[in-house]
């Protein structure tokens, strides 16, 4: 059978390209070479936060917006639980990127949003301990979205819509021609199509070496400890948080949900192989998270529970890769979403989506042009 589409890799974003192709009424093959929501790549640890106003830039704000709404209208289908607005509070002193990039997203968009000194965030919202000359962004609308159960809703979605979705198989190699793309499968089989897209997660830049896109693997451990107070971290009293500090790297966290109070930090350094992961969590590992932990929300601050190792896909801007291949017209790229994409995933689906059945995405692209690195 030769499809319309195939979509490369079935994760947060390859499950939502899916679907949403399906729902164009485009024939649809999806390969995963893992199992559904597998926790071998970036999709994966309960919850993500979500938000609209992006200290990143602002020009993600138009896509944050239609996000919401994708995720909204796919609970609504599914009948499962994908986000929780707990609210969000952003701290640090005034000109760090965390508080000054919300506050610049926020007034450009015109979003609804407070500020509050030190002592207001105590006030406000007593388990956290926020330093002196700290402020806070607090954003009602943010909160957590979580990444299994929206993975398995999409694919759920896609096969609704007559994807065929197949897992377990890998793929070798692909070609692209002006007739279409040839897929070649581990199996020794191969499909083809007259669209591929590629959303390979951390194996984004192997499966499309000639796309020159220069993307850094990163190990990055998320953490939940069970709270010693776990009503003054449930999250009906304390909203989703980034802290940064002092030059360090950001951390963050979430309120419990049942299975612990989880804390990461936002990136490490570490260089990471995806096919080798260092998948074991280190005492002090722990002990850094621990101290972040601490350092914010004492209450949260309790035995450590379990971690869990993902992957950030980096590009050198930190700005994701979403268009046409630069030199293969039939091929659609989704990657390097560098450890903030995943509230991105509904989005990001209906845009490429819209790019493998030949119509304008809706949104302007040039951010995540994937022919910026050329020159790289």
């Amino acid at each position: 059978m030769r499809y319309d589409a195939i979509v490369l890799g079935l994760g947060g974003m390859g499950s939502a390209v899916a679907a949403h192709a399906a729902a164009r009424g485009l024939r649809v093959l999806g390969i995963e070479r893992f199992g559904p929501a597998h926790a071998r790549g970036s999709s994966h640890g309960d919850t993500r936060i979500i938000r609209q106003a992006y200290f990143e830039s602002p020009d993600y704000v138009p896509l944050l917006r239609r996000a919401y709404a994708l995720w909204d209208a796919l609970e609504a289908r599914s009948g499962m639980t994908l986000r929780a607005q707990t609210g969000g509070l952003f701290v640090g002193r005034p000109e760090t990127p965390v508080v000054a990039g919300t506050l610049a997203s926020a007034r450009r968009w015109d979003l609804a949003h407070d500020v509050y000194d030190a002592a207001e965030l105590r006030r406000h919202f007593p388990a956290i301990t926020p330093r002196d000359d700290e402020i806070g962004v607090h954003e009602a609308i943010a909160g957590a979205v979580f990444p299994e159960a929206g993975v398995h809703a999409h694919l759920l979605d896609a096969a609704a819509a007559g994807a065929e979705l197949r897992f377990g198989v890998g793929a070798t190699g692909w070609d692209a021609g002006d007739g279409g793309v040839r897929v070649a499968l581990a199996d020794g089989t191969h499909a083809e199509a007259a669209r591929l897209a590629i959303c390979a997660g951390p194996w984004f830049a192997r499966v499309a070496p000639d796309a020159g896109i220069p993307l850094r693997i990163e190990r990055n451990v998320q953490f939940w400890f069970a709270p010693n107070d776990r009503a003054a971290v449930s999250p009906e009293r304390l909203p989703i948080y980034a802290v940064e500090r002092d030059g360090d790297r950001m951390f963050y966290g979430f309120p419990d949900f049942g299975r612990g109070a989880k804390v990461a930090h936002h990136g490490s350094g570490v260089d990471a192989n995806p096919d080798a992961l260092d998948r074991a969590v280190h005492d002090d590992e722990i002990a850094f998270a621990r101290a972040a932990l601490a350092s914010f929300v004492p209450a949260a601050n309790g035995a450590f529970l379990r971690a869990a190792a993902c992957m950030y896909s980096n590009t050198p801007d930190e700005h994701f890769v979403i268009g046409p291949h630069p030199r293969q017209p039939r091929v659609v790229l989704a990657g390097g979403f560098s450890g903030h994409g995943f509230k991105f995933t509904p989005v990001v689906g209906e845009i490429v989506a819209a790019l493998l059945a030949g119509d304008e995405p809706g949104f302007a692209l040039d951010l995540f042009a994937p022919g910026r690195f050329a020159q790289t």
